[in-house]
């Protein structure tokens, strides 16, 4: 009887795991994420097909941006139809959604809300408020369904400068306004009660990325921008993951995240460099071709007898260019206008100067003394903790106290002397700059009707074989 009750039991104990186990229901999702593609469309093509293969096998894949889509392709940003490039391929690749980033804003409003409006996906962003400027307004969040049971909320942020506004031009930017994103994505936590999963699409960079993670543990993953971090493994803080995948679509982020009757129980992130994928999506590709057939761009405008690489030579360049064209003693270019890496030598072509310098923001002219100049220096280097500005027409030094700040700023011009405090001299920059920055001036400045792409389209034509090779006129110590 005992022997028989024994049996009863196992059998009884058996039946209820088969039934609990029948109970758990597992659902796998698949973020692919990409961030400061800025405009590069040459990989489109393989990352369509990673998607659309992807698919083929999972159920759940969703493909997002964490923003700065445009500004560094002439193909997309300087053809009559602005931006369009960028969205038509988004679309074909299927995007779900991607956050705003500072340089959506460079095409201007106009034309952003008309690119958002053919986007087969939402921008969104919890700390823009566009709704008394042309942009609109934006949605903070939206929901994502895997099937009918499982929701993922998706939770938008863009960065801002210590001015308050994103980097970008403010003459784009009018009538919107802006708070910190670390403090208004707190307003949603409510949204990780609602929902299976929280992510937060941010563009706000990887420094603030931490912040927010320590202070919003609901987020479950934030997929970041704006810094162009590599990130080849997660990073965790106060229990977020925090992934991002480097810039200008070289790489792939693939977050996985496992769920358990509704419950994250794993979430792991790999980045796929997309120099190993091979196979293209042949439609995306024919598109890519399409965009990329811009005769007018392989102009040859110049030449040069070395490679011209960082920021020293190629901001030499810039500056030259200005100081050259707009005939003023000095001019001053910042470190984040300088948009590709180096000039290959030989020729250059119109396409080159575009990618260069995708701004083509006019030219502001200034008359200065040397100790106004010194805080124009000095604002740049402590709002970048190191050189910031690239200069024509003097050298300087700047040395630091140890905590980033301008301790003193030695100043010299090309013959080696130091410049005259009784003297005003003539300062070209900018219009981005001698918008954002601070520093002192009693004149107001003068706009150029030159821009400074055009400044360097003229340079090089009449400068013939131009050599920057071991060229550095901004140095520090600490």
């Amino acid at each position: 009887m005992n022997r028989l009750y024994s049996l009863l039991l196992a059998g009884m104990l058996f039946l209820l795991s088969v039934s609990g186990s029948a109970q758990v229901k597992q659902t796998e999702i698949i973020i692919l994420h990409t961030n400061d593609m800025h405009s590069k469309i040459d990989n489109m093509a393989r990352l369509a097909y990673l998607a659309d293969s992807l698919r083929k096998i999972h159920p759940y894949v969703f493909l997002v941006s964490a923003g700065d889509n445009f500004t560094g392709n002439p193909v997309v940003d300087m053809v009559p139809d602005k931006g369009y490039p960028m969205i038509d391929l988004m679309n074909r690749c299927g995007f779900e959604v991607s956050a705003m980033g500072n340089h959506e804003f460079d095409m201007g409003q106009t034309l952003l809300r008309k690119r958002m409006s053919q986007a087969k996906f939402p921008f969104i962003s919890c700390n823009i408020d566009g709704s008394d400027a042309v942009v609109g307004q934006l949605r903070p969040y939206t929901i994502l369904k895997a099937g009918s049971d499982i929701s993922i909320a998706m939770l938008g942020m863009i960065q801002l400068d210590d001015n308050g506004l994103p980097s970008a031009h403010p003459s784009n930017m009018k009538e919107v306004r802006f708070v910190s994103g670390l403090t208004k994505a707190r307003e949603f936590a409510w949204l990780k009660k609602e929902n299976n999963i929280l992510v937060a699409l941010s563009h706000l960079g990887l420094e603030d990325d931490i912040r927010l993670a320590d202070s919003m543990p609901q987020i479950d993953v934030i997929i970041g921008g704006h810094s162009h971090t590599l990130l080849n493994q997660p990073r965790f803080a106060n229990g977020v993951m925090i992934v991002q995948a480097g810039a200008h679509l070289a790489y792939v982020g693939k977050t996985t995240l496992m769920l358990e009757n509704g419950k994250i129980t794993t979430r792991n992130d790999e980045v796929i460099p997309f120099s190993i994928l091979k196979n293209e999506d042949r439609g995306v590709r024919a598109l890519i071709d399409m965009y990329n057939n811009t005769p007018e761009f392989n102009k040859i405008i110049g030449t040069t007898e070395h490679p011209i690489v960082g920021e020293d030579e190629l901001g030499s360049l810039m500056t030259d260019a200005l100081t050259n064209q707009v005939k003023v003693d000095f001019a001053f270019q910042n470190r984040g206008g300088i948009r590709v890496p180096s000039l290959s030598a030989g020729a250059i072509t119109l396409k080159d100067i575009y990618k260069l310098d995708p701004f083509n923001n006019q030219v502001v002219i200034y008359s200065m003394n040397a100790d106004e100049i010194k805080t124009l220096i000095c604002y740049g280097y402590q709002h970048e903790k190191g050189i910031d500005l690239q200069v024509s027409g003097m050298t300087y030094k700047v040395t630091d106290d140890g905590k980033n700040q301008c301790k003193s700023v030695e100043m010299t011009d090309m013959s080696g002397k130091p410049l005259d405090p009784a003297v005003e001299y003539s300062v070209a920059m900018n219009n981005y700059m001698s918008s954002t920055y601070k520093f002192d001036h009693k004149d107001q400045g003068t706009v150029s009707t030159l821009t400074t792409t055009e400044a360097l389209i003229r340079y090089l034509g009449v400068s013939g074989k131009i050599n920057y090779q071991g060229v550095k006129r901004a140095t520090f110590i600490r």
